[in-house]
């Protein structure tokens, strides 16, 4: 069975798609065949891996427009492959930014993606979700296809403040959903020399504790080198400090007892 995470969070800066790529590239390397998809308009995860999202075809954007015309979902069409062994992606394009208008409304919207990681179950163990930074019908989308929510919250007190405002959707989502959402946040950007990024830590531990992940992704400048190389972290230096921290991130979520289950079926 395909286990599918979403990485979003309301507010941008925040190490979305950081995280996506930095786990994506952990699990290629471990040997898990691994998509990587781009739902927001932006396009910064496509970008990573040399994609153009404003020239791009297929991908995200022609997944609803197929369902809006009533044709079957063919998901494997749209999925290209990376440059690095068991990586996969998804790409986006800008034209994902008029689906609210053109689709938001129709019946049936909200589980495009679900039911598209359903017919790929076959190929990927893992899916990850790169989400955009606004509430809509990709969102929803993410939210109603995953089985866990990350929730990536730079450590400063702007960021704590928009946290609040993902909480009050995921509330929301879980309404409509018939399984509970498990949802980790994830603290990001922890510089430990400034008195802000320690006390926004404190308040993360003081106030979330019931859903914060114990570690860190600490500040880091290798992200910035490996995204210049449009390699995932994890490989191009496995031993960086933001490889091992994201590896820790990645091993509490395989430690959970519903992975162990998952990953071993």
């Amino acid at each position: 069975m395909t286990v599918t995470w979403a990485v979003a969070n309301q507010k941008g800066g925040v190490g979305k798609t950081t995280t996506t790529v930095s786990l994506g590239g952990l699990l290629a390397a471990r040997g898990y065949e691994t998509l990587l998809v781009d739902l927001d308009p932006h396009g910064s995860l496509t970008a990573y891996f040399g994609g153009d999202p404003e020239s791009a075809t297929g991908g995200v954007y022609s997944l609803f427009h197929r369902v809006a015309q009533g044709k079957p979902i063919q998901a494997s069409d749209a999925v290209r492959a990376t440059r690095f062994d068991h990586l996969y992606v998804l790409p986006a394009s800008t034209a994902q930014a008029t689906l609210d208008r053109q689709l938001g409304t129709r019946e049936g919207m909200g589980l495009v993606l679900k039911r598209s990681i359903q017919g790929l179950e076959d190929s990927f163990d893992f899916v990850l979700l790169d989400c955009p930074p606004m509430l809509g019908v990709l969102m929803v989308n993410a939210l109603a296809a995953c089985s866990t929510l990350l929730i990536p919250v730079q450590t400063e007190y702007l960021a704590i403040r928009g946290l609040d405002r993902m909480l009050q959707t995921l509330r929301m989502i879980q309404r409509s959903r018939r399984d509970p959402l498990n949802h980790v946040v994830v603290p990001t950007l922890f510089d430990c020399r400034t008195r802000a990024s320690t006390q926004a830590l404190w308040e993360l531990r003081d106030n979330y504790s019931d859903c914060l992940w114990k570690g860190v992704i600490t500040v880091d400048t290798k992200f910035r080198e490996a995204a210049m190389a449009g390699m995932p972290l994890p490989i191009m230096i496995p031993d960086a400090k933001g490889t091992e921290a994201y590896g820790r991130l990645l091993d509490s979520l395989l430690g959970q007892d519903l992975y162990r289950h998952r990953v071993a079926s």
